[in-house]
């Protein structure tokens, strides 16, 4: 396994954005949603990963991908 080393804020600079702008991030399944990642704001759900990931990473991964596209679409 590898070990990356780094502040979350450096792992995954747009998470931390979101999360300090008022979004949130859910991690893990519940009753309301089978994905294991999805990216909120106070309107809703924006997005949702898979149900399953090789690792948690990849599904971070996933979301920090799709804030970064969300960002640049809508001039952030």
């Amino acid at each position: 396994m590898e070990i990356v080393k780094g502040s979350f804020d450096d792992l995954y600079p747009n998470i931390a954005w979101w999360a300090q702008g008022g979004g949130w991030i859910e991690l893990g399944c519940d009753e309301y949603s089978r994905s294991l990642i999805r990216v909120l704001d106070i309107g809703g759900m924006l997005w949702e990963g898979k149900v399953k990931y090789k690792t948690v990473a990849a599904a971070m991964d996933e979301a920090e991908t799709f804030i970064a596209q969300w960002r640049k679409e809508n001039g952030y």
